[in-house]
Formats: structure tokens, sequence, C-alpha cells
């Protein structure tokens, strides 16, 4: 089984408000799409942050203040260090030959795109590849993914940024034969039902709340046609076709 190890950390920036950037280095075979336990020194359990980028051996996550745990995470300093495990759980499949790809995301789960979006360019230079993103208010990351994908299109529910409105609304499922998808159950129960209905392929990245995130404790299981699976090692990623959200 992984352990906690200690990591020191190389940065820790504030993107937007309440949206900060974490980096530090682990030489690792990671996948976009998969996730580390990162925890805090003041609770029991760790908290799954998806990895961002990957730039050698340098692991960037990007995640959202909202509790205990992630407000701790916003005061850590270079040089300071954090207990990590990972990288954890299955990413999603970037070596698949892909034609017309949709990357959807709403708020955090735009996190694991930019190094999907590198992964798929880097494979196959024919690609098709479109981000099509929600927020609730401020944009963060557009700049660094738009260098990986074809066009770029957003919406977000104050209307600071792109169309006012939800992610759903701004996505054409006619342009696409794969969506690749991160956010809010929500919407991604909201972007799976559009796909079956055009008879687009789907895979969803489930976030759930887990304790252990190696599969031991059960708390991250989610409904399948296959039975129940667990988000942490079965997932986070999941056919669309087959998770029952």
């Amino acid at each position: 089984m992984k352990k906690y190890f200690k990591a020191e950390i190389l940065e820790n920036i504030k993107l937007v408000e309440g949206i900060y950037k974490l980096s530090f280095y682990h030489e690792a075979d990671i996948k976009p799409g998969q996730f580390y336990m990162l925890k805090p020194n003041t609770t029991l359990l760790g908290r799954p942050i998806s990895v961002c980028e990957v730039d050698e051996n340098k692991v960037s996550f990007v995640y959202a203040v909202v509790g205990q745990g992630t407000n701790e995470f916003k005061n850590l300093k270079q040089g300071d260090t954090l207990n990590v495990i990972g990288p954890l759980g299955n990413g999603f499949d970037y070596i698949k030959s892909y034609k017309r790809v949709a990357l959807v995301s709403g708020g955090i789960g735009i996190a694991p795109m930019l190094e999907l979006s590198k992964r798929l360019k880097q494979n196959n230079k024919d690609i098709k590849v479109d981000l099509v993103c929600g927020f609730r208010d401020e944009a963060y990351l557009i700049e660094d993914i738009k260098q990986y994908v074809d066009n770029v299109l957003i919406s977000s529910d104050s209307g600071k940024v792109g169309k006012k409105g939800f992610v759903t609304e701004i996505l054409n499922l006619d342009l696409y034969d794969t969506v690749l998808c991160c956010g809010p159950e929500p919407m991604m129960k909201n972007v799976v039902n559009k796909c079956k209905e055009k008879n687009v392929e789907v895979y969803v990245s489930m976030e759930k709340h887990m304790a252990c995130g190696v599969g031991a404790c059960l708390v991250c299981t989610c409904k399948t046609k296959n039975g129940n699976k667990r988000s942490c090692k079965d997932g986070p990623v999941f056919n669309g076709y087959e998770i029952e959200l």
C-alpha cells in the first residue's frame, strides 16, 4: 500500500480569489486525471487534489479553498513540507485515437484539463481539441490551456467572463465525437445525458469525498451498471455510459 511521504513546496500562489496553485517535485509516471492525497497537519485525513500539470518532475495542483484542510494549504510557503500520497487512481486515456474532442469542465474541474490537453496534442497532432468551461465568476488557467487547444468557450454564473449561464448551454455536441468531463456531479449528469442523446462518447472524472485514497475505506463508492465502484481505485475517470449519476 502506498504511504505518505513529505514533499517540499516549490510554490503556492493565488490565481484568483479562493483558488491557488501548489507544486512540488515528485518523480513518477503520472497520467492526466490522476490525483494525490494531500494531508494537512491539523486533520486526520488527506484531501484528494487532481494533478493539474506535470513539467518533468515538477507536479502542480490547483485547488479551491473550501474548508479547514484547504485553508491550511493556502498558508504553505516555499520550503514548507506537506504529507502526500500519489499518484493515485486511473486517469483519462489520452492515447486513444480521438478525432474531435471537447474538454468540458465546471469550476475547479478545469484543473486536470491542462495536462490532459497537453498530452492529447502531444500524442496526436491532427486531433481537434476544444475547451468548454464554466465558472462561477472569475476564470483561471485559460491562458495556460490555450496553447494546447483549438478553441476556448467560456460561461459563468455571473456573466463576468464568457456567456452568462451554464456550461452545457455553450456545448455543441454536433462538433465532437468524444467528451472528457470534470466538474460538479449535476453538471456532469447533464453532459452525460446530452451525450447519450447525440451518441457521443463521454468519460467523466468523479469528484467524491475520499478518506484513504487507496481503495480500502469504501467512502468514495459510486454506482455503476456493473455494481458499486471505488472512485479512488477504479476511477476517478469512468465511462459516462456506465456510471449512474
